[in-house]
């Protein structure tokens, strides 16, 4: 039995890359006599015919199946990494040392499952770090790459490389774990409002195959308020509910984003808003007519413009027709404002449409 033969089968049999020292020990010599025996496997093997290769890594050596003959053999080999956990090993691998806590938000709670795999498989190791803990690579994950070692900026340069060659800069974007705000269409106002850019619009309501898989890449979504228990079926990140009935509304979801936005521009955008209110403040002052709102939804307008009430005034209503139970609150209106169906425009021009309809519709019954 000679050392070459012995080589040959340690990695035949490691299913992975070895070291010139471990070879060494495995012939009874130090590496300097494995080297020269390795290196002559990978030359054999690279001339003869056959399914098979050796690479040099770098004093680490690996047996493996021939790129043009993988499909071939693929249905025989270990079971590949899904596509969402190699995504989540992408992460580690560009972020590492990486805080698991921080993995989970930039992933969710199934990075857990994920982690539970990759250590069992090798390719992540997790070391204790106070409350959570530390994920890096392992030699065996350089070895799955054809690395020619674990160096974190070795992997980083690869990982970069498959990703742009996966699906460019969107394919970059998920293999980093670079995370978007998503917004529901009738929000992406409130994106620039906030000065927000990194933002994806989703139907998060009724998301298709492709949508859901875009709410993986989310780690906050705006959604309208009353749909939380809707969207958590297909979302489990953060969900923050907001709503646009009144310009106070349009305020109070900017604030929620405060720990997102970008200052300048949200604070901008709240003292024109604060502005603009005032504006149709000081146009409902003219109007002594008493109103009666039809709704919640109404009433929280007409306090905002800071009109009497009273139950034989001035009945004003949505146009939606009937509520979720079956009342219609349009019928025997006076004055009917415009709701979202029926809406175009960002959001302050939204709010804008139902104020002028309150504000002109009192002025005819002012005028008669």
């Amino acid at each position: 039995m000679s050392d070459k033969e012995v080589i040959e089968a340690a990695l035949f049999a490691a299913g992975g890359a070895l070291d010139a020292t471990t070879l060494g020990k495995l012939i009874g010599k130090n590496k300097k006599k494995a080297i020269p025996i390795a290196l002559g496997l990978v030359e054999e093997y690279a001339s003869r015919e056959t399914g098979l290769e050796v690479l040099d890594l770098g004093e680490r050596y690996v047996m493996q199946v021939k790129p043009q003959y993988t499909d071939a053999v693929r249905p025989l080999a270990p079971k590949e990494l899904s596509a969402p956990m190699l995504r989540t090993l992408s992460m580690i691998a560009y972020h590492q040392p990486l805080i698991q806590s921080d993995l989970v938000d930039m992933r969710g709670n199934s990075a857990y499952d994920h982690i539970r795999e990759l250590k069992e498989r090798g390719f992540v190791e997790a070391l204790p770090h106070g409350r959570t803990k530390i994920l890096q690579t392992t030699a065996l994950f350089a070895d799955y790459f054809g690395l020619e070692s674990n160096d974190p900026e070795i992997v980083k340069k690869k990982i970069i490389e498959l990703s742009r060659a996966q699906s460019g800069q969107s394919g970059l974007n998920k293999w980093l774990g670079r995370r978007f705000i998503g917004v529901t269409p009738m929000y992406e106002s409130l994106m620039q409002l906030c000065g927000i850019k990194e933002y994806k619009v989703i139907n998060a309501y009724d998301p298709t195959e492709s949508e859901l898989d875009e709410l993986e890449d989310v780690y906050k979504l705006v959604i309208s308020k009353g749909y939380l228990e809707k969207v958590s079926k297909y979302y489990d990140g953060e969900i923050i509910e907001v709503s646009s009935t009144t310009f106070d509304d349009i305020i109070d979801s900017v604030k929620l984003l405060e720990n997102v936005w970008d200052e300048d521009t949200a604070v901008s955008s709240i003292e024109s808003i604060t502005e603009l209110k005032e504006r149709y403040v000081s146009k409902a002052l003219v109007i002594s007519k008493k109103v009666q709102p039809a709704t919640e939804m109404v009433a929280r307008i007409i306090s905002d413009l800071r009109l009497g009430v009273s139950s034989t005034g001035i009945v004003i209503a949505p146009d939606y027709g009937k509520s979720s139970d079956g009342v219609d609150v349009s019928e025997g209106a006076d004055i009917l404002i415009p709701t979202h169906k029926g809406m175009d425009g960002d959001l302050i021009e939204r709010v804008c449409s139902k104020y002028d309809a309150v504000i002109d519709g009192l002025k005819k019954f002012e005028d008669d």
